[in-house]
Parts: structure tokens; C-alpha cells; sequence
């Protein structure tokens, strides 16, 4: 992942568009669409391989950003990006196959909606985009390695057996960390707020 605090060690990087981190993000977006498919066709084998590819890039892109300095605005906006639609793709897949609840959908979908409703108010206090900090980081992390679990999970076999509560336990790992970042932001914001009010004093 392209962590947003990093980019202003590379300014002469920063307006770049075609790097690999970048193309790299844009390979996985092309993936989601094909991973719906796979999934809702039943073709696990090759969702699975979809999801392993989708989060070893994942980790790939920001390593070579960080690494050869080629952190960029796209490659900031393309990331989460990427993340949220596999997240939602993959959840969507899921659910209507009755691997996951609806109710964890809907955890998933209100936080993101709450995020939503703290950004609009960030930018009514001059702030573009929220900061990009750990605890969101490893929400998205369990999650994303929450999914192939839980489709091994619904195999036979002494490896579904195992995949199946490992897979649950970055599920609800991720759904809580992922609302306690949310929190988070919004304490920070309410912070930001009263600064805001101060300063304007």
C-alpha cells in the first residue's frame, strides 16, 4: 500500500502516473470484475488464486513505492480503492452464495457510510482526505485475509476444518478494528473541529 505520510519524501515522484505500483493497483482493479464471476460461478479455484494475487500485490505495490521512491497521488487514490471493491466484491460473492451473513455485510456497509458522512465534514473544515493510519491498515488486512479462508472454509476436509474459524477470526477481527478506526477519525476530526473553531476566533 502506498501510505500517504511517505510521499513527501519523493516530491519529483508524486504527479507520476504510469509506475508499477501504479500499474500494479490497476491490474487489481481489473481483477474485480473477473473475481465476481469466478466467485459467483462457483469457480473457487480460481477465485482463491484471484484473492492470493489480488493481496500479494497488494503488499507489492507499496513496497516498491516506498522502496525505489515512487509513491504518487494516483497510486494513493488507487489503493484503497482497489482494497474496498475486492472487499465488497468478495462480500457480495459471499453472501449471495450463504458463506457470510447479511448482517456482517451491513456492519461492513455502515462504516463505510459513516466514513463517508466524517469525510463531507472534513472538507467542510478544509480537509481534502482523511489520514491513512495503522489500526485501518490491519482492518483492511484481516478482512482481505478473512475471504480466502472462508472459501476454503466451505470445502470438506481436515483443511476446510482449519480454514473455516481462522477465516472467522480475521473476519470479526477486521469488521471490529475496522470500526475502531472509523472512531478513531472521528475523534480525530471532532478535534480538528474545535482547533478549526479556535483558530477562526
Amino acid at each position: 500500500m502506498a501510505a500517504a505520510g511517505v510521499s513527501g519524501q519523493h516530491p519529483a515522484h508524486v504527479d507520476r502516473v504510469w509506475t508499477i505500483p501504479n500499474l500494479l493497483s490497476m491490474l487489481r482493479l481489473v481483477g474485480v470484475p473477473v473475481f465476481l464471476w469466478a466467485i459467483l460461478s462457483k469457480h473457487d479455484t480460481l477465485a482463491l488464486v484471484l484473492l492470493m494475487v489480488s493481496g500479494f500485490t497488494d503488499y507489492l505495490d507499496g513496497k516498491i513505492a516506498r522502496t525505489f521512491g515512487m509513491v504518487s497521488k494516483l497510486g494513493e487514490v488507487l489503493d484503497p480503492i482497489a482494497d474496498r471493491l475486492y472487499i465488497f466484491a468478495t462480500l457480495l460473492g459471499l453472501g449471495i452464495r450463504e458463506i457470510v451473513p447479511w448482517w456482517l455485510i451491513g456492519v461492513i456497509v455502515a462504516r463505510e457510510i459513516f466514513m463517508i458522512v466524517l469525510l463531507l465534514f472534513a472538507r467542510r473544515d478544509g480537509l481534502r482526505e482523511l489520514p491513512v493510519h495503522f489500526v485501518g491498515k490491519a482492518a483492511t488486512f484481516n478482512l482481505l485475509y478473512s475471504f480466502p479462508c472462508l472459501l476454503l472454509g466451505e470445502g470438506s476436509g481436515t483443511l476446510a476444518d482449519w480454514a473455516r474459524p481462522i477465516g472467522w477470526g480475521f473476519a470479526l477481527w477486521g469488521v471490529g478494528l475496522y470500526w475502531v478506526a472509523g472512531l478513531m477519525y472521528a475523534v480525530q476530526l471532532r478535534r480538528f473541529h474545535a482547533a478549526v473553531l479556535r483558530f477562526a476566533r
